[in-house]
């Protein structure tokens, strides 16, 4: 469905849609799957585990889960998120799932076209955002059956097969196949608009000087004065433009990439905006001297890339990777697998109890916890002696510390199994309680230990201690929407506050939120934003009698 663009508009306003979805990632799918008339209802045949749930299940089982009291329904439930809705939803998917059950979903899905809201999702590629990105042969944290969105059997669309407890986990190409042909299966494609990359989202307010957004600027495209759409005040004595139904208009601007990389830009309006642009746009940098240097990189496929170009290999200075997440473990194994030596810095101790990998089954994941036993036992020790108490000793290392603590590796390449005792890798090295200090132009960096300063000659950084979301095309970032206002947004330390149960922001009415933007960073537990939102968008327009069953056709 392509856009219209605003250069060629034949009304005299932008055309208003009633809900414009931010990122085709799994999030703006499962939602546009709930959005285009899909409704769970309890499946008369199944029993749910949990007797409490399962009667109140049964007290409206005539009703789809949307029309129901969510509230009532997640009370007393516990799992591993914090939003109560994406627990419920999990567990009617997936009963009892973190007791490694695997269940059939309690849910029996009916189409209702007469409840299809119409909407629009935004996305910078085609249909499963960040997925058609990564690495494709690592595999995935969760369960494949984990990464399903409803309706769809993962199994059944991947011919995945059970073999053993590690090949129920799944390749990021699979999963982003099983995204592209889910919305091809369920006949969402009308939908999506690909390519596409909103560069403002600005709500219509009306100022004392005439019609404009909310910071102030004008536009000849904005509502004017004898429109026929009704105004309220923001809270801050600026007049807002509303769709006559009790909320606000939001504009939303942005250009689509089309052939030979032309920008074709759009502008329309819309009654609700979601956000579900995911948190893997701007990754967290180190701040440190010489961070921006050429050889040092904050993204894993750098590295793959330059083991496919063959600029690394054995006989090259070590690669330093930085982080003690997942990420940096995956960078751990692509290095050690192509017998490229490595330097790992964290600050943590590897007796930590927030480390990732303590909170990961051993059977479920051998290669995190191979990895995790290099950490704890192939550890640097400095041998020379400071020369001054609490003064750091400066130790200059011209080749690689590898060399000189290690012998070549005897293993063969993706050969990581085995005791911690004998070296999994041998020229891999930890430095637990290390932070960077600097990078220097002839390819040196220095590390800050305890005690000491340290510095060894590299070949490559890979800084991979996280990522945040980029909510640029939003007022201030969109930092005045997160718990803390005074913080960036940051999906695990100040992620965007939302009403529990309809996941529309405490701070914008008719602006929602939902998957790692409000903590929900598994695919297993972000489908619950998709329910909250659904609800609330269908007994919301269902109060106002504005269910539209047409579809978006002024855009067409």
């Amino acid at each position: 469905m392509p856009l219209l663009e605003e250069t060629t508009q034949p009304q005299e306003h932008p055309p208003t849609i009633p809900v414009v979805i931010i990122g085709n990632g799994p999030s703006g799918i499962c939602l546009s799957y709930l959005l285009s008339g899909y409704k769970p209802y309890l499946d008369s045949a199944t029993v749910h585990p949990n007797p409490i749930l399962y009667r109140k299940l049964q007290e409206t089982k005539h009703l789809p889960i949307t029309e129901q009291d969510l509230e009532y329904l997640s009370e007393g439930l516990e799992g591993r998120s914090r939003n109560p809705v994406a627990v419920l939803f999990d567990t009617l998917l997936h009963p009892n799932a973190d007791y490694g059950y695997e269940f059939p979903p309690v849910l029996q899905w009916r189409r209702d076209k007469q409840q299809h809201i119409p909407h629009l999702v935004l996305g910078r590629a085609t249909p499963g955002g960040a997925w058609h990105a990564m690495e494709g042969s690592m595999l995935t944290i969760s369960l494949g059956i984990w990464m399903e969105l409803p309706g769809v059997n993962y199994r059944d669309l991947t011919n995945a097969k059970c073999r053993d407890v590690t090949s129920d986990r799944a390749t990021p190409e699979e999963i982003s196949s099983y995204y592209r042909n889910y919305v091809k299966l369920k006949g969402l494609q009308k939908n999506f608009v690909d390519n596409t990359y909103v560069t403002s989202v600005q709500k219509l307010c009306r100022g004392h000087n005439g019609e404009g957004l909310e910071n102030g600027h004008t536009n000849e495209g904005d509502v004017g004065v004898g429109d026929s759409r009704s105004e309220g005040f923001d809270g801050n004595g600026v007049e807002c433009v509303n769709n006559g139904a009790g909320g606000v208009l939001w504009e939303v601007r942005g250009y689509q990439q089309v052939q030979n990389d032309t920008h074709v830009p759009f502008c329309l309006f819309a009654e609700n905006v979601v956000l579900a642009t995911g948190a893997s746009d701007s990754p967290i940098r180190l701040g440190v001297e010489g961070e921006d240097l050429p050889f040092v990189f904050h993204s894993i496929s750098d590295l793959g890339l330059a083991v496919g170009r063959r600029k690394l290999d054995m006989n090259s200075d070590p690669i330093l990777i930085v982080g003690a997440g997942l990420s940096a473990a995956d960078a751990v194994l692509c290095a050690c697998n192509s017998n490229i030596r490595v330097l790992h810095v964290f600050r943590k101790s590897v007796d930590d109890s927030d480390l990732i990998f303590k909170q990961l089954p051993k059977t479920l994941y051998p290669e995190y916890h191979n990895v995790y036993n290099m950490m704890c036992s192939q550890t640097y020790t400095n041998v020379a002696p400071s020369s001054a108490p609490n003064r750091p000793q400066v130790v200059s290392i011209a080749t690689s510390v590898c060399t000189k603590m290690c012998p070549k590796p005897q293993l063969a390449a993706g050969n990581m199994a085995g005791n911690a005792s004998v070296g999994l890798f041998p020229d891999y090295t930890s430095f637990p309680e290390h932070c960077v200090v600097s990078f220097q132009s002839d390819m040196k960096c220095l590390l800050q230990g305890m005690n000491s300063l340290k510095a060894f000659k590299i070949s490559m950084v890979l800084v991979l201690i996280g990522t945040n979301p980029n909510l640029f095309f939003l007022k201030g970032q969109g930092q005045y929407l997160g718990q803390d206002p005074t913080k960036p947004i940051s999906c695990k330390q100040n992620p965007i506050d939302i009403h529990p149960f309809t996941f529309e922001c405490t701070k914008e009415p008719c602006l929602f939120a939902m998957g790692p933007l409000v903590g929900d960073n598994f695919v297993r537990f972000l489908k619950g934003g998709a329910l909250g939102i659904a609800s609330c968008l269908l007994k919301r327009l269902k109060k106002n009698g504005k269910l539209i069953s047409n579809g978006v056709n002024n855009l067409i």
